[in-house]
């Protein structure tokens, strides 16, 4: 049985879905942003960051979301979320918090984001 492994968004344990769960096959998905904030508002950019993750991570298909800031350029943010799958992305997009996300951002920062599958590795 092939076991997808990830970090708990809000404990940081291990936590393991055996693909299958649910009755289907796990297919879990990956959503990574970078957000490199313009001139004098990395401060801005660092707070709306920061104030959505408690709402993210409860959402009921997240399974991690994370900052993460470049240690070589300081303006530069990384967001990385883990949810259970395409779906889970889809109902995030529609919340509130991330539509008030959307509208911010072209004010604070130039925005590139993809949407990921993963790739078995045996």
């Amino acid at each position: 049985m092939k076991v997808w492994a990830a970090f708990h968004a809000v404990n940081e344990l291990p936590l393991c879905i055996p693909s299958g769960a649910f009755g289907m096959r796990q297919s879990l998905a990956k959503a990574t942003a970078i957000l490199t904030a313009h001139p004098g508002k990395a401060a801005d950019l660092r707070a709306l960051l920061v104030g959505m993750a408690p709402l993210c991570r409860a959402e009921p298909g997240n399974l991690r979301w994370d900052v993460w800031r470049d240690l070589a350029h300081g303006e530069r943010y990384v967001l990385d979320e883990l949810y259970l799958d395409a779906a889970a992305i889809e109902a995030h997009r529609k919340t509130p918090h991330y539509q008030a996300y959307l509208a911010n951002i072209p004010e604070l920062a130039d925005r590139t984001a993809w949407v990921l599958e993963a790739v078995e590795v045996k």
